[in-house]
């Protein structure tokens, strides 16, 4: 099971890459341009496709995140693996649902 932790964190992080460096861009674009939110929030309403794009960020996130904080939690608490798996899981939905919930609210 470890192994194939390990590499779904590794295959998000390969997801993330390339979404962090779009969206980063995509921030410096808005901010020397000058952008309101009002501006911003018009350009992405009924957009499927900024909406697959960050639907995509939203879940890499949710998986890599949460296995991160897995292996801090196994490496710096005494908290045992079930706790563990638990809270990392808990965290991993967290994010998803919260996430998913602003997509909806940029772009619906």
């Amino acid at each position: 099971m470890e192994r194939h932790l390990f590499v779904l964190q590794r295959l998000s992080a390969m997801v993330l890459a390339p979404l962090v460096l779009i969206h980063l861009g995509l921030i410096l674009y808005a901010v020397r341009d000058g952008l309101t939110a009002a501006e911003i929030l018009g350009r992405t309403q009924g957009s499927l496709g900024w909406a697959l794009f960050y639907g995509l960020f939203v879940l890499a996130a949710a998986v890599h995140a949460p296995l991160g904080l897995r292996n801090i939690l196994r490496e710096w608490t005494p908290a045992g693996t079930g706790l563990v798996n638990l809270l990392a899981l808990a965290f991993g939905l967290l994010l998803a649902v919260l996430g998913l919930r602003a997509v909806v609210a940029v772009v619906a």
